[in-house]
C-alpha cells in the first residue's frame, strides 16, 4: 500500500470506530487529547481528533515531523509512554514535550498487514496522567491494530473497485466489439454467397469476370478488417505497435499508397502533393498503414464529388503529412472520440469499417513519437500526422 499523507486524512474519516476510538482513549487515560496520525519520512499530519484542551489541531493538520515523538517511534516501531515527562529520565529533557506543553504522553505505532508503517495512535494531556497500565496499553495495541486492518481493507476494496470498474468497461468494449465485428463482416459474406450462387446460375465467362472482381474486392475488404482487428488487439496487448526502423524516403511511401488506392476507387479523384525532403527513419510498412488508414477514411466520409487532397512535406523540424477531403463538418463532440477504437466521424459503420483506423493511425502515430490531430469545419476535414524529425532521424 502507498502512503498518501493527504489522502490518509479521508482514509481513516472512512472508518467510522474511529471517533469512538479517540473517546474511550480520553476516558480511561483521563487525557484531554487524542489523534491518529499518519506519519512518513517527511510530513505528520493529523488524520482524526478529539481535542478537549484547545491544543488547537484539527484533521488535515501539520505538526513540523522533527517536533514530535511520533518521528521517533517511526523510526523503532516501538510504542512510548509518559506518565510525567518531568519524572521520566528519558523524556524530561526532550524538546518535544516542552514545545507542546503537555506532561503525559502515550504514542502506538499503527502498521499495515505486513509490517508497513502508517502513523500512530497518540494522546497527550497538559498534566500527569498514571499510563503504566496493562488495560491501557491493551486498548492501545488492538485499536491501532484495528486501524491498520480498516486501512488495508479500505485500500484494498478501493483496489476492487477499481479493477471492477476496468473490467466492466473491457466487458462493455468486448460486446461491442462482437456487435460491430458480425455486423461488419456479414455484409460482405452475403456478398460473397450472392457472387457464388450467381456463378453458379451463369457461368458465362464475360460475366464470371465481372463477378470475380466484385468478389476479390470484398475479400481485400474482408482483409483489410481481419488486418485491422488483429492491429486493434496486438496495440491492446503490448501497448503500442513493434516497430522495423529503416531509412526510407517518406514521399515513396505515400506516392505507392496513393497509387493503390487509385486503383481500389477509380471513381474517385486522388490530389497529391509531395514537397522535397530528407529520408526518415522509420517503419516503412506502418507509415504505409497510416497513410492508407487516413487516406481512406477521406474516401470514406468525405464529398464523392471532390478531391481527396495529400500533402507531406516537412517545416519547422517536423515531417508532416495532411489528408484534407470536403464534406460534412466533424460535430465538436465527436472529435475527441474519432482516435478511441469503434468511433466514426459519419455514419457509424454502415460503411463496412470497424472503426479501427483512425485509432491504429493515432496508435502508429505515438509509436513513431508523433502525433495525429484533426481539424474539421463545414468547408473541410484535415487530419496531420506531425514526427519529429530528429525522433524519427535518430
Amino acid at each position: 500500500m502507498n502512503i498518501d499523507p493527504t489522502s490518509s486524512v479521508d482514509a481513516v474519516g472512512a472508518i467510522e470506530l474511529v471517533p469512538a476510538m479517540l473517546d474511550t482513549v480520553c476516558r480511561i487515560t483521563g487525557m484531554g487529547f487524542a489523534a491518529v496520525a499518519c506519519v512518513t519520512d517527511e510530513r505528520w499530519i493529523a488524520c482524526s481528533v478529539l481535542d478537549e484542551i484547545a491544543f488547537g489541531l484539527k484533521p488535515g493538520g501539520e505538526l513540523k515531523l522533527e517536533s514530535t515523538i511520533c518521528h521517533e517511534i517511526r523510526q523503532s516501531q516501538q510504542a512510548v509512554v509518559i506518565s510525567d515527562v518531568v519524572a521520566d529520565k528519558i523524556y524530561c529533557n526532550h524538546h518535544t514535550p516542552a514545545l507542546y506543553g503537555f506532561r503525559s504522553y502515550i504514542s502506538f505505532p499503527i502498521l499495515l498487514p505486513g509490517g508497513q508503517f502508517f502513523g500512530t495512535l497518540c494522546a497527550i494531556d497538559p498534566e500527569p496522567r498514571n499510563l503504566d497500565r496493562s488495560e491501557i496499553h491493551n486498548v492501545f495495541r488492538m485499536f491501532a491494530d484495528l486501524i491498520g486492518f480498516h486501512l488495508n481493507l479500505g485500500q484494498k476494496l478501493s483496489e476492487t473497485q477499481e479493477d471492477l470498474g476496468r473490467e466492466r468497461a473491457t466487458g462493455i468494449q468486448r460486446e461491442q466489439f462482437i456487435a460491430v465485428l458480425g455486423h461488419d463482416l456479414r455484409n460482405p459474406l452475403a456478398a460473397l454467397d450472392a457472387g457464388l450462387s450467381l456463378l453458379k446460375r451463369s457461368p458465362v465467362p464475360e460475366r464470371a469476370d465481372f463477378i470475380m472482381a466484385a468478389m476479390q474486392a470484398t475479400i481485400d475488404r474482408m482483409n483489410v478488417m481481419v488486418g485491422n482487428i488483429l492491429d486493434f488487439a496486438r496495440g491492446r496487448l503490448v501497448g503500442d505497435f513493434a516497430l522495423r526502423f529503416e531509412r526510407v524516403m517518406p514521399d515513396k511511401i505515400v506516392a505507392q499508397v496513393t497509387s493503390e488506392l487509385e486503383i481500389a476507387y477509380p471513381e474517385r479523384q486522388i490530389a497529391l502533393r509531395c514537397d522535397t525532403m530528407s529520408p526518415l527513419m522509420c517503419d516503412p510498412q506502418r507509415i504505409g498503414q497510416l497513410v492508407s488508414n487516413l487516406v481512406g477514411n477521406a474516401l470514406t466520409h468525405g464529398a464523392r464529388d471532390e478531391p481527396v487532397m495529400i500533402h507531406c512535406h516537412e517545416s519547422d523540424g517536423e515531417f508532416l503529412l495532411s489528408v484534407a477531403n470536403s464534406g460534412p463538418e466533424i460535430p465538436v463532440e465527436v472529435r475527441h472520440k474519432l482516435f478511441q477504437p469503434f468511433e466514426q466521424g459519419a455514419s457509424s459503420h454502415a460503411n463496412g469499417s470497424l472503426g479501427l483506423g483512425l485509432y491504429i493511425a493515432s496508435t502508429i502515430a505515438r509509436a513513431h513519437g508523433g502525433t495525429l490531430e484533426v481539424q474539421s469545419s463545414p468547408a473541410q476535414t484535415c487530419f496531420t500526422f506531425r514526427m519529429p524529425l530528429a525522433a524519427a532521424n535518430c
